[in-house]
């Protein structure tokens, strides 16, 4: 896990004032290499051959700098006879050997997550993005060339973008609490999407095509409940001991909910030692604390367990800094513990497993269930609600699925290519990365996908649960997690902590221009309150203050808020 920067050709090349804005994300050092056509620096946190592992990486006539984690390292080493020629244990070497051989070929063999820029032997030049988004990479053309990044920062540090909002991904930020497709709030900066491998000759990209998380073909699937148990269960161990391949401390984020359980219940077969787990709970009236049952997993399968908790002084420390660390933004309130979380386990922990990727892959949210039912029994379709018909029809478009699926695997299939990339992970990145940790995703494998997405409907739903197969696994795996007991619901109770300064924060609104523009009612709608409106306000007025403004964290909170 780092922070990468660069520039193809061009003549203004500021990448080490780019690199220097990403040092939270590698805390161990900065390399910067400059050759003709190009500048590289990579800022590193040492996961992987801590001495042998730095980066630009040379090898087989090729460079590398990548972000991320290239898990079978280790098997494309074994399956391509490479053993002899590595100079490194660096989970990046295999791929320049194997380019070397292969070509662009070579990206299709890797299971990871990662954002990389490979020069090759061969004179042409790419930029790749694994194929769930996992791994963030941002683009803009400048000064003749083209740079490239981990991070937004990194282009406004150098100086080489205006911050000029985007009112229109603004208001998608709004209406979904993230934005769609390549499109941040910065006008002329874009993500590379999920998957997208780019070749850029003279600061231009001339070719581009996207890898899929799914295999071309479904494989044939088991009918056998008994069956399908036993495979699932042996996938996952797999991911989870591909997952775990580090020489620092790694350990796990531990909800009440089934996806971490199951995490947790695997590092816990594959671990000598008690595997370190992290729970964080809430302390306000009446909120959802799910640290009574994390507990019971803990102790079930003797974890080293620890606890912190979330109350209304940590909710005005952190909302700040999290929309510091959240440059490209989510308004999504699961960022507040994601970030108390990473800031507990630092120091502790360089690795933290997570269970993103459970419920889109398994069938878990209630909106799929919801999807397959008739309107008489009030199914409605799995997509956003409140949404402007402009932005929905947006959100269609970029979540349209392809030929042949099933209605609940299109369900999947819109939220994988929308809210999972440009949410779920986007959130884990930039909060662990605040901290420089590496957040793992064991769920988001192209084996357990490969597994998980093709399965019946009926392994999925039945009746008022979702993730049925993986619900039958866990009850013989770990019955602490009470897979089939009834889920609280994740909520943050933002409203609780923002409700006694609405008037005050209200009256603020109109000063800060970005809200003004994207939002002309704000003042009344964020008097008025409901439907989860406050905290995307509050969130966006935080957001533009420091990513536009230029204002610090602190005096972000005291023009949007006041004394706290």
């Amino acid at each position: 896990m780092c922070g990468i920067a660069g520039q193809l050709s061009g003549t203004d090349q500021r990448v080490p004032q780019m690199i220097a804005a990403l040092t939270h994300r590698g805390p161990d050092g900065v390399r910067v290499e400059e050759r003709a056509g190009a500048a590289l620096a990579h800022a590193r946190l040492s996961i992987i051959d801590l001495e042998g592992g730095w980066q630009p990486l040379h090898a087989a006539g090729s460079t590398v700098i990548g972000n991320g984690e290239i898990y079978n390292y280790v098997e494309l080493a074994r399956d391509h006879a490479l053993e002899g020629a590595l100079a490194t244990g660096s989970d990046f070497e295999p791929l320049l050997h194997i380019y070397a051989r292969e070509g662009p070929k070579a990206f299709e063999h890797l299971r990871g997550m990662y954002a990389l820029c490979l020069i090759g032997g061969d004179g042409r030049t790419w930029l790749a993005r694994d194929p769930f988004g996992i791994k963030p990479l941002y683009i803009m053309e400048h000064g003749g060339g083209l740079a490239f990044a981990s991070e937004p920062r990194a282009f406004l540090k150098a100086g080489l973008m205006q911050t000029v909002l985007d009112d229109e991904a603004a208001r998608e930020l709004l209406a979904f609490n993230y934005t769609l497709g390549a499109r941040t709030l910065f006008q002329g900066l874009r993500r590379l999407a999920p998957g997208e491998v780019c070749e850029v000759r003279d600061g231009r990209i001339v070719s581009n095509w996207r890898q899929s998380w799914r295999r071309p073909k479904d494989l044939t699937r088991d009918t056998d409940e008994a069956a399908l148990i036993q495979q699932l269960d042996a996938v996952l161990e797999d991911s989870v001991r591909v997952h775990q391949r580090s020489d620092v401390p790694y350990g796990l984020f531990l909800s009440g909910g089934i996806d971490s359980a199951a995490i947790a219940t695997l590092m816990s077969r594959l671990n000598e030692r008690p595997v370190t787990a992290f729970t964080c709970g809430f302390d306000a009236p009446g909120a959802a604390d799910e640290r009574g049952q994390a507990e019971r997993v803990a102790r079930a399968l003797d974890l080293d367990w620890r606890e912190t908790s979330f109350g209304e002084a940590d909710f005005w420390r952190i909302a700040p800094q999290v929309a510091w660390a959240l440059d490209d933004p989510t308004a999504d309130y699961a960022t507040l513990p994601t970030y108390k979380l990473a800031e507990a386990a630092k120091g502790t922990l360089t690795v933290v497993l997570t269970g993103e990727g459970g419920d889109e892959l398994f069938g878990g949210y209630g909106r799929y269930r919801r999807a397959l039912r008739p309107a008489w029994l009030g199914g409605r379709p799995a997509e956003p609600r409140g949404a402007d018909p402009a932005a929905l029809a947006r959100w269609r478009t970029e979540a349209a699925p392809p030929p042949g699926l099933t209605p609940l695997q299109q369900a999947q299939w819109a939220d994988i290519t929308t809210w999972l990339p440009n949410d779920l992970l986007l959130k884990l990145d930039r909060c662990l990365m605040a901290h420089g940790l590496e957040g793992r995703t064991p769920f988001l494998d192209r084996e357990v996908a490969a597994f998980a997405f093709p399965l019946a409907d009926r392994f999925k739903v039945q009746g008022r649960y979702g993730k049925w197969l993986l619900r039958k696994w866990l009850e013989k795996a770990c019955p602490a997690a009470e897979p089939w007991a009834r889920k609280q619901g994740f909520t943050v109770p933002v409203e609780a902590w923002i409700a006694p300064r609405a008037a005050d924060i209200a009256a603020r609104l109109n000063d800060i221009e970005a809200v003004r523009r994207v939002k002309p009612d704000a003042q009344a709608a964020f008097t008025a309150g409901g439907d989860g409106v406050r905290w995307p306000l509050l969130f966006l007025a935080l957001w533009s203050r420091i990513h536009l403004d230029g204002a610090t964290p602190a005096e972000a909170l005291e023009s949007v808020v006041g004394t706290v």
